[in-house]
């Protein structure tokens, strides 16, 4: 799991509103997010058939 350093940006009656992420923080979570729907293509296409090189090249 990923330790998530975060600050909270409150109203005047403390209730959140917001969150502040160091950087580095925010592009683990934007690489794991990308990761994640990657891996959910390949599932979708996984019985799909398979190109030859010389027909993907034909078929743009």
């Amino acid at each position: 799991m990923i330790n998530i350093k975060r600050q909270y940006i409150v109203t005047d009656n403390d209730r959140k509103i917001g969150v502040v992420l160091d950087i580095e923080t925010f592009e683990k979570i934007e690489e794991l997010l990308e990761d994640c729907g990657l891996a959910l293509l390949m599932e979708e296409v996984e019985e799909e058939e398979s190109l030859s090189l010389n027909e993907a090249l034909s078929a743009r």
